[in-house]
């Protein structure tokens, strides 16, 4: 099994401020301990661990606005994250980002983005979840952050997450591909359509088959880009084999789909960073969803079969 190897830096976000459910704090703790570093290495890539970005916890901090909660935190565990996202590609390692909840996606789609961009190019990116996370603080029904972040990474706010690195949007909607998606708020359907961006929902992937969407979101992403990031929320995968996960919908991707999806993506080459989010070890059970979170990498990463 020839693998170019990469060099590969993990920095964990145990941030758990965008949402209700308290537990995804411990989710790069929870990947860590299901052996992410030594298995990536097996593989023949050079791993690096950055631990993690220090965040606020809830106890220690005040809600502020209700419409966008710890709003202020997170944008700045957000910019710090997008820092070292920065660096990490400058050293020319590749990001393996884990949070947390997804609102960390803001902090590293721009520190990629930035990367890119000093050079004069464009990035696409990949937003693999059962939810679209395009909510604005105006659409929002909860106020938790974690709903926001690609509304955030396309423009449409919160402004203060929306213009990490003074510029927005981070990625271009022609190049935004959202893949899985099987739960949406009915003003977010709204948001999505305002952008534009391609979306393959779960019908898409019942209809079609795994390996023709992604065959398709990685055209769509990769047309005059450098290359994309991907952003997977392990809700993506159904409960029965993620079961902890941040907001669990039944009915997503099988096992195996989960891993064709991620060894298309290491065919194409392609990938120009990744984070794995909403792992939640308090209602997992015997740390399988952070288990099959790192079989994940592996096969982006380019395992395969044979």
């Amino acid at each position: 099994m020839s693998i170019t190897p990469k060099k590969i830096r993990v920095i964990g976000i145990p941030l758990d401020l965008g949402q209700s459910r308290r537990g995804v704090d411990m989710g790069p703790s929870a990947v860590r301990v299901a052996g992410l570093e030594a298995r990536l290495e097996e593989l023949g890539h050079v791993v690096e661990d950055a631990g993690n970005i220090p965040v606020a916890i809830p106890e220690q901090k005040t809600v502020g606005d209700p419409r966008a909660k710890y709003l202020k935190e997170i944008t700045a565990t957000c910019t710090k994250h997008a820092e070292l996202v920065l660096k990490t590609l400058e050293g020319g390692k590749v990001p393996l980002v884990l949070g947390g909840d997804h609102s960390v996606a803001a902090g590293t789609v721009a520190g990629v983005a930035e990367f890119y961009r000093r050079q004069n190019q464009k990035i696409g990116l990949i937003w693999i979840d059962a939810h679209s996370d395009i909510n604005t603080p105006e659409s929002s029904p909860s106020g938790n952050v974690h709903g926001m972040p690609l509304a955030a990474i396309m423009g449409l706010g919160p402004p203060e997450l929306a213009t990490i690195n003074g510029f927005a949007p981070k990625v271009a909607a022609e190049n935004c591909v959202l893949v899985g998606v099987r739960d949406i708020d009915s003003v977010e359907k709204e948001n999505v359509r305002k952008t534009g961006i391609a979306v393959f929902t779960m019908r898409d992937i019942d209809e079609r088959g795994m390996r023709v969407v992604m065959e398709e979101a990685l055209r769509i992403a990769g047309r005059g880009t450098a290359g994309y990031h991907i952003s997977l929320d392990m809700d993506w995968v159904d409960p029965e084999d993620a079961p902890g996960v941040g907001t669990p919908v039944r009915g997503g991707a099988t096992y195996r789909e989960a891993h064709l999806a991620m060894e298309i993506i290491a065919d194409h080459g392609r990938m120009l960073g990744v984070e794995i989010v909403e792992v939640n070890p308090v209602i997992d059970e015997h740390n399988r969803t952070a288990d099959l979170a790192v079989e994940l990498a592996l096969s982006a990463f380019g395992k395969k079969i044979l």
